[in-house]
């Protein structure tokens, strides 16, 4: 008796709950997906940062858990509290209450059960998507299979029954304590409004208005960095998001007293009176869904950065197939080149030195003036401060100014298909990374560079890729004439080196067990590996992703740092993505369950000459009115967050793409997600609506 009527309602209510089905699907098969990654075998021996991708997902799947929990104890509440009239009616008829809330966990679990299996089937397609994304990452070759693991398996319908088990608990003892009257009494108690001391509620708007300025102001040009100040105003946003819906639902509610000039134009007195309704019936849930809407946007936005970093910085950081460097004058790299030999063929080959004569101009300057350093390195007077430059420990830059001389220069030009640069005799140029050859300017003027027969002058800034992390300089190298590098001492060896053909994978690990066994032998006074050894180094300014080493073979670091960018880009993507579906379907079951309500007041404005045509924009409007509300304001939150974490991130990174590109393509994101939630809203609301008239 109870099995067949439990199935009936699923049937009868699914139409309106097709919505919270359909993210229970999405949300099991983005699980069970991304789970796949902590067991797959494959995924775990591509790269080396495995688990740390696991740690990452881990987390990510923590906060889903929390989320997916409170979506399904709110759908679960929402639709028990809609019913409570129905349980009520069982009641009368005789039920006990361990009846109807057996009935209704078997519903839901019937409506779970469903959903999951859905997931599953939708997760393997999701899970074949992901890992053709991350094996063409990797440049590998990705053929289809299917990998059913019984620990993804497990951990998926474990975090899944654990989030729909305790909500549906939950609601089995409220229902147990409910009585008749509370029962059909619950959906009355549930609509009931009350408008107090709004005319000073409604300055709650422009006061949330007025912080959202200041927090954006004091984002882009605060100097105050404490702990303090940040979680201050961190508390004082999650407020605003909670207090903004009471201010504007007060400010609605004046305006119609006032009968604004807007009030009687067309429909809006109607549209008006819905929407401040419900506002303030729903504050709190508005506020909650504002700030999944902002988490997602920031975590797409995140996402966004490191993606275009991968595409476009990592491979000009390191734009010969092989660069190594050595603290030996005097090396030749004949060990290096016969592992190469080895396992690949070598296009071209070219040793060289680079330059110092006891100058560090460019280094004090740098030090002073990137803002990366503040004031570190200066006086309270502004002057460079020596004394905490000799004492750095972090290597930045090398203790003197690095150079190099015009043929060297030329031939890496050469190497890297560039055009070749002429300097006179009294000349010098500048070779500098455009990161921060944009922040600095032309610093020429700062600087006076002697040379064997005077003062050299300035020729011109080049900012192409030249792998300056610590090899052709760090930043920046000064180039000069032959005559005049010859003149100075060899400060390290570099070997640049460019291969046919694709890069064997244990290359870097084959030159590093090279580094290795000769290091091995000077240390045992070995007289063949006998050099001048200057022992200096440095890595540049860079912060964001920093990769320092004596030997890099581009392809191989390439795989290994987008392996890290990897653990750090999908369980953003996971989150926000999730953190969206959860929101729009708070907001589509709302609309949805209140469509039995709309049916009589949409009825009664047909009733005085509205059409069917009207009634149909009508309900466009109260849908995008309501949808868009919480969307906009998060748009606007996370506008001026990501604004302010792309232009960091553009800055520490050196990517010259906009900030605003990173939000906009999540911004685009979100609202591809958006309108297939809202088309599925404003279809089913308009079936229930036609569905009464007949």
């Amino acid at each position: 008796m109870l099995a067949k009527l439990a199935l009936r309602n699923v049937k009868r209510s699914s139409k309106d709950y097709l919505v919270y089905f359909f993210t229970m699907t999405v949300v099991v098969a983005l699980m069970f997906a991304f789970n796949s990654l902590l067991f797959s075998k494959d995924v775990q021996s591509m790269f080396e940062q495995a688990a740390l991708m696991q740690v990452m997902l881990g987390l990510a799947t923590f906060f889903i858990i929390i989320i997916v929990a409170w979506l399904i104890n709110y759908t679960l509440r929402f639709i028990m509290e809609k019913r409570s009239r129905e349980f009520g009616t069982y009641l009368l008829l005789g039920m006990k209450k361990k009846q109807i809330a057996r009935l209704y966990m078997r519903e839901n679990v019937i409506l779970g059960m469903g959903a999951f299996f859905a997931g599953l089937v939708c997760g393997i397609l999701v899970q074949q998507i992901i890992l053709s994304v991350l094996y063409s990452m990797f440049s590998l070759d990705y053929v289809f299979n299917v990998e059913m693991n019984g620990g993804c398996l497990i951990m998926t319908a474990s975090c899944y029954a654990g989030c729909y088990l305790l909500a549906l608990l939950r609601c089995k003892r409220k229902l147990k304590k409910m009585n008749i009257y509370n029962l059909m009494n619950a959906e009355k108690l549930n609509e009931e409004i009350k408008e107090s001391h709004e005319e000073v509620k409604k300055w709650l708007l422009p006061v949330s208005g007025l912080f959202l300025l200041l927090f954006g102001l004091w984002l882009f040009f605060g100097k105050n960095w404490s702990a303090e100040i940040i979680l201050l105003f961190l508390t004082g946003l999650v407020l605003v998001i909670y207090l903004f819906y009471t201010g504007l639902a007060s400010f609605i509610v004046c305006y119609v007293r006032r009968k604004g000039a807007l009030v009687y134009k067309g429909q809006n007195l109607f549209l008006l009176r819905q929407f401040s309704s419900k506002i303030k019936t729903m504050r709190f849930t508005m506020g909650t869904l504002t700030a999944l809407f902002v988490l997602a946007f920031l975590g797409c936005s995140v996402a966004m950065m490191f993606n275009f970093y991968q595409d476009r910085m990592l491979e000009e950081k390191m734009p010969f197939d092989v660069q190594i460097h050595s603290g030996y004058t005097e090396e030749d790299f004949a060990a290096e080149l016969a592992v190469i030999e080895k396992s690949a063929s070598i296009k071209e080959a070219y040793s060289y030195h680079i330059y110092e004569n006891g100058t560090d101009q460019v280094n004090v300057f740098l030090y002073t003036n990137l803002k990366v350093f503040g004031d570190t390195y200066k006086k309270e007077d502004g002057s460079p401060d020596r004394q905490a430059i000799s004492h750095m420990h972090d290597f930045f830059y090398c203790t003197y100014d690095t150079f190099m001389g015009l043929t060297d220069y030329n031939r890496l030009r050469n190497m890297l298909g560039l055009e070749e640069i002429s300097l006179e005799e009294d000349e010098y140029a500048i070779h500098i990374k455009d990161r921060v050859f944009r922040e600095t300017g032309d610093f020429s003027d700062r600087l006076v560079i002697e040379g064997g027969r005077g003062t050299l002058q300035f020729a011109g800034y080049y900012t192409e890729p030249f792998s300056q992390d610590g090899h052709n300089g760090g930043d920046y190298v000064i180039v000069v004439p032959d005559a005049e590098a010859a003149l100075m001492r060899p400060y390290y060896s570099e070997l640049a080196v460019e291969l046919y053909g694709e890069t064997p994978r244990e290359l870097k690990h084959e030159l590093d067990e090279a580094a290795k066994r000769l290091d091995f032998k000077q240390a045992m006074g070995d007289p063949d590996a006998d050099g001048t050894l200057y022992a200096n180094s440095c890595i540049g300014s860079d912060t964001i992703m920093v990769y320092a080493a004596d030997n890099l073979v581009r392809d191989n670091i390439v795989v290994e740092m987008k392996g890290i960018l990897f653990t750090l880009i999908f369980p953003m993507l996971y989150m926000g993505l999730v953190f969206l579906c959860v929101a729009l379907t708070v907001l589509s079951i709302q609309q949805l369950s209140d469509s039995a309500k709309y049916k009589f007041r949409y009825g009664v404005l047909k009733q005085i000459g509205m059409g069917t045509k009207q009634v149909a924009r009508l309900v466009l409007k109260q849908l995008v009115l309501f949808y868009l509300c919480p969307a906009l304001f998060a748009v606007l939150i996370s506008g001026i967050i990501a604004g302010y974490v792309g232009g960091k991130f553009n800055f520490y990174s050196g990517a010259a793409t906009p900030s605003a590109l990173y939000f906009g393509i999540s911004f685009l994101l979100f609202f591809g997600v958006y309108s297939i939630y809202f088309v599925a809203t404003y279809v089913g609301f308009m079936r229930n609506l036609e569905s009464g008239e007949k």
